[in-house]
């Protein structure tokens, strides 16, 4: 029998990953990530089709048994990855002086090595069927082009995923296409208000909803985008075209 096509989203225990999770499920069978098994229940209450929908509970810090823990999922529930959406992200606002190995290697591990990880995994005929990837999407920042005083693992991870991005993009065409979507600051439930309201002259269009970028996920994962691939896609409101504040 043939494996069932699904959507593996990381990061759907909130924020972008759970809009995004709730978006997909009007018309695709997810697989949903997440550290905390609760919370991923929450999210597949909130999705069309609860019922059909695969939690999967690791820690993406823990790169080297991502394997041990994704591969025998797939084949007890014989499913094969169609699209791989990676919303998960982590980030420490340290100096510089205070970034050292175990802070660095924990945002690389969360918002870079972990989804390389997981698609070599995923283009592996013995770990996804024949019917392998056709669409990849990264959520990056625009932290990935831009600086930010104590941000530098947090940009740095990101520009890490952007340039993967780019490289795979070729390599892996033209069966798969592979994107990268660069937010600018949303409204989300783990935001400081105070923070936001700082932030929001700088954006000509206000801040963004988890749900625009859901938006974009949804449209690059449909035939509508079907000639694009090797893009990193700006959705910030104006924010980096904005020079008219100091």
């Amino acid at each position: 029998m043939e494996a069932a096509q699904c959507t593996l989203v990381t990061g759907t225990s909130s924020g972008i990953g759970r809009a995004t999770a709730v978006r997909l499920s009007r018309g695709r069978k997810l697989i949903l990530h997440g550290r905390n098994v609760g919370r991923l229940n929450e999210t597949r209450e909130m999705c069309w089709r609860p019922a059909e929908h695969l939690l999967w509970s690791c820690d993406l810090k823990a790169v080297d048994k991502l394997a041990d823990s994704l591969t025998p999922l797939l084949a007890a529930s014989e499913l094969c990855v169609e699209a791989f959406v990676h919303c998960a992200g982590i980030v420490n606002v340290l100096p510089a002086r205070s970034v050292n190995y175990t802070v660095a290697h924990e945002t690389m591990c969360v918002n870079f090595f972990a989804a390389a990880e997981i698609i070599q995994l995923l283009l592996k005929r013995k770990v996804n069927g024949v019917k392998q990837l056709t669409d990849i999407v990264f959520i990056s920042s625009i932290a990935s082009r831009f600086g930010a005083r104590g941000h530098s693992a947090y940009c740095a991870s990101k520009a890490a995923i952007d340039g993967y991005m780019r490289a795979l993009a070729v390599e892996l065409a033209p069966k798969v296409k592979v994107n990268s979507i660069l937010p600018g600051a949303l409204r989300t439930g783990t935001c400081d208000a105070e923070i936001l309201a700082k932030l929001q002259p700088d954006y000509p269009l206000g801040l963004g909803e988890t749900g625009d970028i859901a938006d974009a996920i949804e449209f690059l994962l449909s035939p509508k985008a079907r000639w694009l691939t090797g893009q990193q896609i700006v959705i910030d409101g104006g924010r980096t075209v904005n020079i008219s504040r100091k």
